[in-house]
């Protein structure tokens, strides 16, 4: 079953880029999540996403969101990864999947993990999904045109 929107975000605990742990209900008492779940460091798509949210990374932090992503490898990976790319924002090792799987984030050709962005408000709520493993930089855009609606809306 995927989390869809207007369904509560499921909350966990995964090791970040430096080993230390982050639970999402912790991410979301400072304000929006922008929660993207991508299939693996340093592949083209991947990176192009990445470093797509790292362009607009201000403009999210502007509107009162904090951008987090998700991929299977370790913390170690997301490490160099992040480096290599000066990527400015948290990314989580969900190695093995588990939280991968609560999302019910789909695979593609039944082979790659998904890429999948999820926008959850500061009450847990989800509120925009988006499911495209090609568009990858179009998940940037779509993100952050919700987040900006919602700090309209006084809901960042």
């Amino acid at each position: 079953m995927s989390i869809k929107t207007g369904d509560q975000a499921p909350d966990f605990s995964l090791p970040k880029q430096d080993g230390t742990s982050v639970q999402l209900k912790a991410l979301l008492q400072k304000g929006t999540v922008v929660l993207y779940f991508y299939p693996k460091d340093d592949t083209p798509g991947c990176t192009k996403e990445a470093c797509s949210f790292r362009d607009s990374y201000e403009s999210f932090k502007d509107a009162g969101a904090e951008v987090v992503g998700i991929s299977s490898q370790s913390a170690a990976s997301h490490e160099a990864f992040a480096a290599k790319h000066r990527l400015p924002f948290t990314l989580l090792a969900d190695e093995g999947g588990k939280v991968r799987r609560e999302y019910g984030v789909p695979s593609t050709l039944g082979l790659l993990p998904g890429r999948v962005t999820y926008v959850i408000d500061r009450q847990g709520v989800v509120r925009h999904v988006f499911n495209s493993q090609l568009n990858a930089t179009r998940h940037v855009t779509e993100a952050l045109g919700i987040v900006k609606q919602l700090q309209g809306a006084g809901a960042a």
